[in-house]
């Protein structure tokens, strides 16, 4: 499908970065005017999509972050968080609530926090070479 209005972003994974990204995609997305829900569920799914990079992504390192949103046909806003870190070996273990490679003072609750905000949530990774999420969402609007 293609897009009517996108933008991209590159910032390095440190955890400053988090709020940058939310805001950011808070901004884009109010091009679409969305209810108070609906910008806040999208700021939510980025903050968590992000987190996920930065923490489990590169772990004790740091690299790139990519962020990518797109406005579709339909008022219908994807965006998309990628890293270019460690990878998931098994994307539905870590998609089940509570699991954490993160340790202890991790809730595991980052893909269902997701889940619950956004209309659609799609994950792609490979060992070594890095992991996509991407989030869709239908903006009502005011």
């Amino acid at each position: 499908m293609k897009a009517e209005n996108e933008m991209r972003l590159v910032f390095p994974a440190k955890s400053i970065n988090e709020s940058f990204a939310r805001t950011a995609a808070a901004v884009f997305a109010a091009l679409l005017d969305p209810t108070v829900e609906e910008l806040s569920d999208l700021k939510t799914a980025v903050s968590e999509a992000v987190t996920n990079a930065i923490v489990h992504g590169y772990r004790d390192t740091v690299g790139d972050v990519f962020l990518q949103m797109a406005v579709l046909p339909g008022r219908r806003l994807r965006i998309r968080v990628r890293d270019k870190g460690v990878g998931i070996a098994d994307i539905a273990k870590a998609r089940e609530p509570l699991f954490t490679t993160g340790g202890e003072e991790r809730a595991g609750l980052g893909f269902a926090v997701m889940e619950s905000c956004m209309d659609r949530v799609r994950v792609r990774s490979r060992v070594g070479g890095g992991t996509t999420v991407t989030l869709e969402k239908q903006i009502s609007g005011k």
